[in-house]
């Protein structure tokens, strides 16, 4: 019984762990709405972390593939390439926009449509090197959402 009870308490402590979410606050989060038969699409939000962290990745039960990718100008083209981490200062916001940092989710499941919420779960790694996780829902809009004040 207590070999039994010392492993529940593991397993406890591990989800326990597992469950902590990253220090960071995301704001005006939104996932652009696609046509029928359109295969990706595009995440965007605001981060700013109240520690030193990485962002890693995302992952959807919306999407097969996401990537996080920069657009940036290299002389008179625009050019798109995916990013394998980001660092985010604390403090600092880091801004997803259209034209600059975004999510790319593609191999989608179905089509995102306006007014309909996409599941994303955000991951990152934290200073000390521990995995993080941070769960949001973001609204499926044609365009960027109006800023609320």
């Amino acid at each position: 019984m207590k070999k039994f009870l010392i492993g529940v308490a593991a397993v406890v402590v591990a989800v326990a762990a597992r469950a902590q979410p990253a220090p960071v606050n995301v704001e005006a989060g939104w996932a652009r709405a696609v046509l029928p038969g359109q295969a990706s699409s595009g995440a965007y939000m605001t981060f700013t972390a109240r520690e030193p962290l990485t962002l890693t990745g995302a992952s959807s039960p919306a999407a097969g593939i996401i990537e996080i990718h920069q657009m940036k100008m290299e002389g008179d083209v625009m050019k798109m390439r995916a990013v394998d981490t980001l660092a985010l200062a604390p403090g600092k916001a880091v801004e997803f926009k259209p034209g600059g940092y975004h999510f790319m989710l593609m191999d989608l499941k179905a089509a995102f449509r306006e007014g309909t919420h996409v599941p994303l779960t955000l991951q990152f790694r934290d200073g000390k090197g521990k995995a993080r996780e941070l769960k949001v829902s973001l609204p499926v809009s044609r365009e960027v959402p109006a800023v609320k004040k």
